[in-house]
């Protein structure tokens, strides 16, 4: 059952595509007419903890845990291994209760091994479980995915969630590695991210909705959908805002419906570590092939540097004290609470 599920969710996520209503054209840069940069100037290098990352790029969970997920996680591997991405797996409770499938998720290592690779599994994991995932890969952090909607909506989903905090912590205070807790694409708002921060989470992936739509997904598996709960989920653009009104800048990963580089610069501006993008990838490679998601890839890190370089911003801190404007419904959302957004338009062009 769980094999063929991994499948269906490819299946669906290419036919229901990214509504891309994810908030970010509310973000709004500051023009920098006096740029006093080049684009040899440009250095994409990051940071989330101790792990330097070559690029603000991520290759977020997607899949894993059947033969047929296995050549996808192959090239992903790969992409990551040629262009300095991280990558992350989809789930490992499958492999956890089926060794059979480990070798979908252990391509990953073989095909890089000495990239940053993230682990995955959910909330429901024991630190047992925890530590097998990461050891299963060799990963250099561990994400503990949040999908509690999804779960509801899916037929044969859990129905209680009873001590995921408990849970989480025991693996944050155990666990050998970093724990980055993410959401599949509903967000992480203000108070979760406190309530995570508490417990000793150091870093949050707010995977806000306008990307792959798993509620929507899940409806599609379902004989008698739930469609009403499709547009479950709080915009990327203000699970950002609010998981930075309790983190520092530095500690978020920006997700859920990013698909090309000025949504992720804009992410990065208001300041995000680094940009999650999942479906984007999938799509390019299983509509396009491999040399158009290597191209596609290229074309980010070129978008990128062209950015910056307008802005004059020559790293990713530089972006941090960029100006940017906030309009629309996410600053409507912000001011009804409580989170204040002057400090990001009055940063002015201090990038030096």
């Amino acid at each position: 059952m769980r094999i063929s599920r991994k499948m269906e969710h490819v299946h669906y996520a290419l036919e229901l595509g990214q509504s891309r209503q994810q908030g970010l054209s509310d973000f709004k840069l500051v023009h920098n007419c006096l740029p006093e940069t080049s684009t040899d100037q440009i250095v994409l290098k990051t940071q989330i903890g101790d792990l330097i990352m070559s690029s603000p790029i991520l290759i977020n969970a997607m899949t894993g845990g059947a033969q047929e997920t296995e050549s996808i996680n192959r090239e992903f591997a790969i992409l990551a291994r040629e262009k300095g991405f991280v990558m992350a797996v989809g789930s490992q409770m499958s492999a956890i209760k089926n060794s059979e499938v480990a070798a979908s998720y252990q391509v990953v290592r073989r095909e890089n091994p000495n990239g940053i690779v993230f682990a995955n599994l959910g909330s429901e994991a024991t630190v047992d479980q925890a530590e097998r995932a990461v050891d299963m890969i060799e990963a250099n952090a561990l994400q503990i995915h949040l999908n509690v909607m999804q779960e509801l909506i899916m037929p044969e989903g859990d129905r209680s969630f009873v001590g995921m905090l408990r849970r989480i912590e025991d693996i944050v205070r155990y666990v050998k590695v970093p724990i980055i807790v993410k959401e599949v694409g509903f967000g992480i708002l203000k108070d979760n991210a406190r309530a995570l921060q508490d417990i000793g989470v150091r870093f949050l992936d707010v995977g806000g909705s306008g990307g792959t739509n798993f509620a929507a997904i899940e409806n599609a598996r379902r004989p008698a959908a739930i469609e009403w709960l499709n547009d479950w989920g709080t915009p990327t653009s203000i699970s950002l805002l609010e998981a930075l009104s309790v983190y520092p800048q530095g500690a978020v990963i920006a997700s859920g419906g990013i698909t090309n580089a000025l949504e992720a610069v804009k992410a990065l501006t208001v300041g995000a570590s680094a940009v999650g993008m999942a479906g984007a990838f999938l799509k390019v490679l299983r509509n396009e092939g491999v040399d158009a998601l290597h191209r596609f890839a290229d074309e980010l890190h070129q978008g990128l540097i062209l950015i910056m370089t307008a802005l004059g911003t020559n790293t990713i801190e530089q972006l941090w004290r960029h100006s940017v404007v906030i309009t629309g419904e996410t600053a409507e959302w912000c001011q009804t609470r409580g989170i204040v957004l002057t400090s990001y338009a009055d940063r002015g062009n201090r990038s030096k």
